[in-house]
């Protein structure tokens, strides 16, 4: 097995990818778009926004040396900086040197990591199949149509570019760009340069999907009669997954990020991924929010209780307290949103994350309800209504609470109520007719609205922040992680406030030792950057193998000797004969074949055709034929014989002959090339063949 991380991703938004090379099957774990890069991209007219301030980066000048101060202050970032054309968009940066015709499989873990797919499907060379949850598919889907419809802004404003190589990659190719512009668009070594792609089309979104095969939680199914594939809740959001593979070389699980308890989604069912051989775990989500202790490592949550009974660790992974944190912050985020319409401001919601939108507009819609406030609520998004709709038609894919309100004759979310009452509008773009134009009542401010894209350069998020930017008393909410120096960079300067929020996308660094001692793998794949960051030496019994980015990780073979299924009736069938040799072992002859069916070597066999047709087998001998042996075994039969060994040119013993005598005569010649037996009596013959049997292993 070969394990390759082509890119470790970035958080939520941009999900890692994996190329797995399992039981000669090339599989693809992911295949996200790097969507923050085109931050690098101007969303307004060039001019609007020139007096924005100068940027340096996210980063403080204070925590960088006196080389990385004096580099920053010789070119300082501006608005005038970014590319004012048509955007391109970033794709794992290694895929596009593989080989599309090579991939197998491709396996979808969330809907955030099938963005980039169409770019591959699209390549005449793609025949792989493609599996996910099948509300990964639709919601997926519903993503990359949103962003399409979102893009033709700019193909409207900069009119249209069928060209097949970015012009204004060139002119970011010199020492006056500043150096994070060309980090973003060349990469740290500089070979990100094929990554970039023009957005795929409508069409190709459809001819992607067409190729995939939606499955269910826990559902099998089976690869080329080879492997056996299964899906398995990962807590995430609503349909994302983690991976079980099982093949005739044993059993692999892939961990991506999970979330142990959710309050909308199914959580992580890490149960099925117990005692597998190879977990590869993946969820890099953490490392950007963990606690580092002075030695830079992190320890487990209670290092004296770490060594502990199995089912004391399942207690300390199932707790609620990461699930109430995050309560906790989507209730501040509605405080602060009603705190801003009291004082006669807007607040613009930028989150796109689908369950966190989800959340956000039930606690708004009822904090609203029970308040004084007449504020509206608007989603603005071109799926807005197919994907809220959606998500009350699928309770076998929520969380446990969310199933029983179903059952009780509630909504799964509570959003269904508040578009019915006239509280949450639903409006595909910022332009439609019945917001502004038509009708007027339709649009009231201070209002809260939720509007793509979370890169605050697509969609009715770039109007808003334009309209409101100026409005003190308004209110911006943005994902934590989301670069609010360069994304708000056209829109300084800016007076509303601005709330990032960050919200658990993966497990917690201290939890990881506690899990890995439940699913107990014989071989733990983790990548590098997580194991500097925590120990991992209490767990004892378990092979932990580092993995890189952009590097190809050999595993060893965990199954030597696979197993073999064959049926009862067939094995009741069998001759069975003990080896003289090795004494413990049964050998049978059996004339059929060796199949692959459900990830398992079966035994076919024709048998019962040889059986009925009433033709005795002749016996298969393998070894070599000791003269003293024979002769021994003849002279108990009661055949007298003697040995001749004769010798060849150079002195050496060239072959050896039993001559027999009596009761009829006859000789046996031993030689490299194998064992002749002459003679004119088919009786001799017979008991010869009967002694080499009585000294040789055979069937």
């Amino acid at each position: 097995m070969e394990l390759t991380c082509l890119s470790k991703g970035d958080g939520f938004h941009y999900p890692p990818c994996h190329m797995l090379n399992l039981c000669g099957f090339r599989i693809l774990i992911d295949c996200p778009l790097d969507l923050s890069a085109i931050k690098i991209f101007s969303p307004v007219p060039s001019g609007v926004g020139s007096e924005a301030s100068e940027y340096l980066s996210d980063e403080s000048l204070d925590a960088q040396n006196p080389i990385q101060k004096k580099q920053k202050l010789e070119r300082q970032l501006t608005c005038a900086d970014l590319v004012c054309e048509e955007p391109w968009y970033k794709t794992v940066k290694a895929l596009h040197l593989w080989e599309a015709s090579f991939i197998d499989i491709v396996l979808i873990s969330n809907p955030m990591g099938l963005l980039g797919l169409p770019f591959l499907t699209q390549n005449p060379g793609f025949f792989a199949k493609i599996y996910m949850t099948e509300v990964t598919a639709k919601i997926g889907q519903l993503m990359m149509e949103d962003i399409v419809s979102m893009h033709k802004e700019f193909r409207c404003f900069h009119g249209p570019d069928n060209s097949s190589f970015p012009g204004w990659i060139k002119n970011l190719d010199s020492e006056q760009v500043p150096a994070l512009l060309k980090k973003v668009v060349f990469g740290e070594s500089g070979d990100d340069l094929g990554s970039w792609m023009r957005l795929y089309s409508l069409d190709d979104i459809e001819s992607c999907m067409k190729k995939v095969q939606g499955v269910k939680f826990a559902e099998e199914v089976c690869y080329n009669g080879t492997l056996i594939i299964k899906a398995l809740s990962s807590g995430l959001d609503i349909g994302a997954c983690n991976w079980l593979i099982n093949g005739p070389n044993g059993s692999l699980s892939y961990v991506s990020d999970s979330i142990f308890v959710s309050h909308h989604a199914r959580s992580f069912d890490f149960h099925g991924l117990k005692e597998t051989d190879v977990l590869i775990y993946s969820d890099f989500s953490s490392l950007q929010s963990a606690e580092v202790t002075e030695d830079g490592c992190i320890s487990p949550d209670s290092d004296n209780n770490y060594i502990s009974t199995i089912s004391d660790n399942k207690d300390s992974l199932l707790n609620t307290e990461d699930s109430l944190e995050e309560m906790e912050k989507l209730a501040f985020v509605c405080s602060c949103a009603a705190e801003s319409a009291d004082a006669g401001g807007s607040t613009l919601i930028t989150i796109t994350r689908i369950g966190i939108v989800l959340q956000l507009l039930e606690l708004l819609s009822n904090s609203l309800e029970s308040s004084s406030l007449k504020v509206p609520i608007f989603v603005i998004s071109s799926v807005a209504e197919e994907l809220l709709a959606y998500t009350n038609t699928i309770p076998e894919w929520l969380c446990e609470q969310r199933q029983e309100k179903l059952i009780s004759g509630e909504p799964s979310f509570g959003h269904l109520k508040f578009i019915k009452n006239k509280k949450i509008h639903l409006f595909p773009a910022i332009h439609s007719p019945n917001l502004i134009y038509a009708n007027r009542t339709s649009w009231q401010e201070p209002c809260i609205v939720f509007a793509s894209h979370w890169s605050l350069r697509l969609g009715p998020s770039v109007q808003l922040l334009q309209r409101w930017r100026g409005d003190p008393k308004s209110l911006l909410v943005l994902e934590d992680g989301i670069s609010s120096g360069l994304g708000l960079l056209p829109f300084r300067p800016i007076a509303m406030k601005i709330l990032q929020c960050s919200f658990l996308s993966g497990i917690r660094l201290q939890k990881l030792p506690t899990l890995v001692s439940v699913l107990q793998p014989k071989i733990f794949l983790v990548p590098d950057a997580v194991n500097q960051r925590i120990s991992l030496a209490a767990i004892k019994t378990i092979s932990i193998l580092n993995y890189f980015e952009n590097k190809t990780l050999h595993v060893p073979r965990i199954v030597d000797n696979p197993s073999v299924e064959i049926t009862t009736d067939l094995a009741s069938k069998l001759s069975w004969r003990k080896l003289r040799q090795r004494e413990s072992f049964g050998i049978a002859r059996l004339k059929g074949g060796l199949l692959m069916e459900d990830g398992k070597h079966r035994l076919v066999s024709g048998l019962e055709q040889e059986e009925s047709s009433g033709k005795a087998r002749p016996l298969r001998h393998w070894g070599s034929v000791a003269p003293e042996l024979l002769l021994d075994a003849l002279l108990k039969m009661g055949i007298k014989g003697s040995i001749e060994q004769s010798t060849g040119d150079n002195g050496s013993e060239d072959k050896s002959i039993i001559h027999i005598e009596n009761p009829n005569s006859g000789l046996i010649e031993f030689s490299e090339m194998g064992t002749a037996i002459i003679t004119g009596d088919e009786n001799v013959v017979s008991q010869v063949f009967q002694a080499i049997d009585g000294v040789l292993d055979g069937i």
